[in-house]
């Protein structure tokens, strides 16, 4: 009898051990579900946005002022960049009912780079349709790299408080050097190639590196100078301050030439251009850019390269 019961008890056992093991293998198939249902949500919403960004465009009927909105600073990674004006520029130039362009500028500059890739564009667009006008409008500010797309335009528009010009070529940084030499830290560089570690914060200025980036922010700005000229041709004053980085008020932009009147953005299209319905074309980054570069961004490199990398995309038409 005590065998029997024994023999029973394994039996229990063992059905009772299947039993969870069953009931913990459903609920792990269930979670499993759950979780890839979840990512195939997830991965659904991603591709539907990534697909609705990239195919958007502005669709327009009938005769209209194209507009193209640049507002902040100008760089490869910012709202305001070459890739980003470009594409805004084709979609203007391709619907056959723009009759003008007006370009809303609200920026205190950014990269030489950039702003000179939006003004060749311009320029290119401008040759190949000379009957369609390009009119700058700037509100709060239109500095260096702005002022630098805004010559493009066959006229400037300013208020009369707007900020104007700062035609000039600047790049900042800080020096540690003097101050990890007082906290007793040694700097460890190795470097093949004398002027490797230009730039770095954490070693002393030669005199000669300091020469060559003066130089090289010499040629920018001259660069820069020839610009505003060719754009401006003979509107321009022949006060020599305009090139020196100071900036001015919009009144005080049109008595310099820097600007052709005064105007905001629908005073322009229903008084100078004569078709008062505006329609934006002003291209915004889509997801999956933002998101490539959010991943980029998380990608480390060697840290005197960034510091490096970061000086030089300090050079800024600011």
């Amino acid at each position: 009898m005590a065998e029997k019961q024994g023999k029973d008890w394994e039996k229990q056992t063992i059905e009772k051990i299947a039993m969870e093991s069953l009931v913990q293998q459903k609920a792990s198939r269930r979670w499993s579900v759950f979780f890839k249902s979840v990512s195939l949500i997830y991965l659904g919403w991603v591709l539907f946005f990534v697909l609705s960004s990239s195919n958007s465009s502005t669709i327009a009927s009938g005769d209209f002022t194209a507009l193209i909105t640049l507002n902040g600073e100008i760089g490869v990674d910012s709202e305001v960049s070459a890739i980003n004006v470009k594409s805004s520029l084709k979609e203007v130039y391709e619907n056959p009912g723009t009759k003008a362009l007006i370009l809303s500028i609200n920026s205190p500059g950014g990269s030489p780079v950039q702003s000179g890739i939006i003004n060749d564009e311009i320029n290119r667009y401008k040759a190949l349709h000379p009957k369609i006008p390009i009119y700058a409008v700037i509100e709060d500010i239109c500095a260096s790299g702005g002022y630098y797309i805004a010559v493009a335009a066959d006229k400037i528009f300013v208020d009369k408080a707007s900020i104007v010009g700062s035609i000039g070529v600047l790049m900042n940084g800080f020096g540690f050097d003097k101050a990890i030499n007082n906290l007793g830290i040694e700097r460890r560089l190795i470097t093949s190639g004398e002027n490797k570690a230009i730039l770095d914060p954490f070693l002393p200025i030669q005199p000669k590196q300091k020469e060559f980036m003066q130089n090289l922010l010499k040629e920018v700005h001259s660069q820069f100078i020839e610009v505003v000229k060719k754009g401006r041709g003979n509107k321009l004053s022949l006060n020599p301050e305009i090139f020196s980085g100071l900036f001015w008020s919009g009144e005080s932009a049109i008595n310099l030439g820097l600007a052709d009147g005064y105007g905001d953005i629908d005073l322009v299209a229903r008084e100078i251009i004569g078709y008062e319905k505006i329609i934006d074309f002003t291209a915004q980054s889509n997801f999956a850019d933002r998101f490539a570069k959010r991943l980029g961004a998380s990608i480390s490199s060697n840290l005197h390269n960034k510091i490096l990398n970061n000086n030089l995309k300090n050079i800024k038409l600011n």
